[in-house]
């Protein structure tokens, strides 16, 4: 599972909606898996956080915030008002919930060939469901894209409120943030920003 994390902001001025937020993190979609490269195909994907604060941890070694020791971080943390919701990256099946001091209530969505892995959420763990609120999965169950799954929490080894988000592709992990990256390119191909006419008045 994935390495502890931190809530310690690093770049505050990333805010504002997931293709900015993704777009701002400078990484292009090279060296994402063969099968995904399709950029028209990246652009389904859902933000997994709905009301984002920044851009704390990104993926790679590391200092660990509590030990101090240099460990790997299997994710990147995106900071979010405590209760704030999750949502679900892609549509999928909930393969395993996770209850551990590290990752804490967790959830792992298996989409393919992917596994998006989801960490520190509130609520309750155990015997393969999830509640949080009105949310309930269980272990089995198909969840939509852009589905709520689960609420910002405190859980497991963190210093504040965050969702860690990892991902894995045919059990490797991969930064979560080329994807965004990816995400951010699709939408921008399908929907380009239109020119503005000017507007030249009316004369009499």
């Amino acid at each position: 599972m994935p390495s502890d994390c931190s809530d310690r902001p690093r770049r505050p001025r990333l805010r504002g909606r997931s293709l900015v937020i993704a777009a701002t993190l400078g990484l292009s979609s090279q060296g994402l898996p063969a099968e995904a490269r399709n950029a028209s195909l990246w652009g389904r994907g859902a933000f997994p956080v709905a009301s984002f604060a920044g851009y704390t941890s990104g993926f790679g070694m590391r200092s660990h915030p509590l030990s101090g020791d240099v460990r790997p971080h299997y994710g990147i943390d995106i900071a979010a008002p405590l209760g704030s919701p999750i949502r679900s990256w892609w549509t999928g099946t909930v393969s395993e919930v996770i209850v551990d001091g590290g990752c804490g209530n967790g959830l792992v969505i298996r989409s393919g060939s992917y596994e998006h892995i989801y960490c520190h959420l509130s609520g309750q763990a155990g015997n393969g469901v999830y509640r949080s609120g009105n949310v309930l999965l269980r272990v089995g169950q198909r969840v939509a894209t852009g589905q709520v799954i689960a609420h910002v929490g405190l859980t497991g080894s963190t210093t504040g409120p965050h969702l860690h988000w990892g991902l894995r592709y045919r059990g490797a992990w991969m930064d979560p943030a080329r994807v965004l990256r990816a995400m951010a390119q699709s939408r921008r191909q399908r929907n380009p920003i239109p020119l503005q006419r000017p507007n030249l008045g009316v004369f009499r």
